[in-house]
């Protein structure tokens, strides 16, 4: 190819203004997402030489990566959010158990079982 000539895109354009939307192209002819996104996939305009089918492609896979990405950041709030209402909630079972422990004088079992315990430990160190 001699020098300063464009590299043609898969649909036939040979428009020297569109060779990022032909590079993108042609990695989005053999599935190669991460070359597309590395060639400006996510803001090249695309090339108005190329045919309808070849922009149209490119737009949609565009729009896919905008969508995924919107998507994965949704996620990623989500997740967040949940992990701060976990940890509230955890803070706010911390703060009300903390100050019952703290100054609680009440025995430990109702009146009843403390009384059904005191008699078995009788009964226990009573047996030789």
């Amino acid at each position: 190819m001699p020098a300063g000539a464009a590299a043609a895109c898969r649909c036939g354009c040979r428009r020297a203004g569109g060779a990022a939307a032909h590079a993108i192209a042609a990695a989005l002819a053999v599935d190669d997402l991460d070359r597309a996104l590395d060639a400006g996939l996510l803001d090249c305009a695309p090339c108005p030489g190329c045919t309808d089918a070849c922009t149209g492609a490119l737009l949609r896979a565009r729009a896919q990566r905008h969508g995924a990405l919107a998507a994965r950041e949704r996620f990623r709030a989500r997740e967040a959010r949940l992990q701060r209402r976990v940890a509230e909630r955890d803070a706010q079972r911390g703060a009300t158990a903390a100050p019952a422990d703290a100054g609680d004088s009440r025995p430990a079992l109702p009146a009843a079982a403390a009384a059904a315990l005191a008699r078995a430990k009788a009964r226990a160190a009573a047996k030789p």
